[in-house]
């Protein structure tokens, strides 16, 4: 038995966390948290690294009680049903089903659930031209960093409707390959090209660099701007949650959730038609990972993405590339569960991959 440090739970697309005082009670117990703004279904943390970066815990006069049967089970429905319209929305063969479990989700009465006062980004992607048919074509691509084959013979080819997930536990490999293709490095065999009307934005994953200058925050986004009026750039900073005075906020003293959410405003801004994104999410919280899962859903371009967030992977990616330990590549225009499922070494690589971070935690 511990004491609680914290309740954070995500429901409904919402975040939560309340510090509601002293229980003792396990780690991962349901719970339900009683105060001013109703009843809230959460789950219990109890270690200070697993609510970190929740900047705002504001003090709530607050009782909680375990979670009722009845209780979980009307959680573990709202869930079900959240999961199904997640995933099957935007298939057509499924749509008839996900719009009758939305109504049987609006039906299930849950008094307790308040929204928070945390607010969420908002992110949207809008390019600026139509993209064609012809997007990327990449032909044996090879790369060798000292002594290691990083990519062997790497080829394929993307459409217009592609929105690729690049999994696996190959890191490198998938930054490096991502290095090339924005041209940030040269392969030393094979060729790349991208269609005539295409236009790139990249987010690094490594992205130190972009940020040791002296530049405000709207100095640093006007930059990448074509319309240089402050009041267009600083409504895509507004976007972002930075507001008022944090437009002369100097870029170099941010903090990492802050460059992430510059960066994005950087792709927002750019009105490229297609994205590159490695390890976007890092640094940010629960609110921005939400954010960006839906801004990355609607975007009606090019997406080629890694992410260790399984649900952005399995709600966006409509295609699912590895790039394995010797470098080889497999392609397979399917989801990222369905990906997992048809291939037990994919399910045995996933799961080596999550133990090492794990114990790298």
């Amino acid at each position: 038995m511990t004491k609680v440090i914290g309740v954070r739970f995500r429901t409904a697309g919402k975040i939560y966390f309340f510090s509601p005082g002293k229980l003792e009670v396990e780690t991962g117990d349901k719970v339900i948290v009683e105060t001013a703004r109703g009843v809230e279904f959460g789950s219990v943390v109890t270690g200070p690294k697993e609510v970190e970066d929740d900047k705002i815990t504001q003090p709530l006069k607050s009782v909680i009680r375990l979670a009722t049967d009845e209780d979980k089970k009307k959680e573990e429905k709202i869930k079900e049903l959240q999961d199904f319209i997640s995933r099957f929305s935007a298939n057509a063969s499924k749509s008839k089903q996900a719009t009758s479990r939305k109504r049987a989700l609006e039906k299930i009465q849950l008094d307790e659930i308040k929204p928070s006062s945390r607010k969420y980004p908002y992110i949207d992607f809008r390019p600026n031209r139509e993209i064609g048919n012809e997007v990327l074509t990449v032909e044996g691509l090879s790369k060798t960093i000292d002594g290691e084959k990083i990519l062997d013979n790497i080829s394929f080819t993307l459409g217009r409707e592609d929105k690729v997930a690049f999994v696996g536990g190959n890191e490198f490999a998938k930054s490096i390959l991502f290095k090339i293709l924005i041209g940030e490095m040269e392969p030393d065999e094979g060729t790349y090209k991208w269609g005539v009307t295409t236009s790139q934005a990249y987010f690094p994953k490594d992205f130190g660099g972009e940020f040791d200058n002296d530049y405000n925050i709207t100095e640093w986004l006007t930059q990448y701007s074509e319309e240089k009026d402050v009041t267009y750039v600083r409504g895509f900073l507004g976007r972002m949650l930075f507001s008022g005075e944090d437009g002369v906020k100097k870029v170099a003293v941010l903090s990492g959730g802050e460059k992430v959410r510059c960066l994005l405003s950087k792709m927002m801004i750019s009105g490229a038609n297609v994205l590159l994104l490695d390890e976007p999410t890092n640094h940010l919280d629960m609110e921005s990972i939400t954010a960006l899962n839906n801004g990355l859903i609607k975007f009606p371009g090019v997406l080629l993405f890694t992410s260790r967030d399984h649900q952005i992977v399995q709600t966006t990616a409509n295609r699912i590339m590895e790039i394995l330990p010797d470098g080889s590549l497999i392609d397979k225009i399917t989801t990222y569960d369905e990906y997992l499922e048809s291939d037990e070494m994919a399910r045995k690589r996933t799961v080596y991959t999550a133990d090492r971070e794990g114990d790298e935690d």
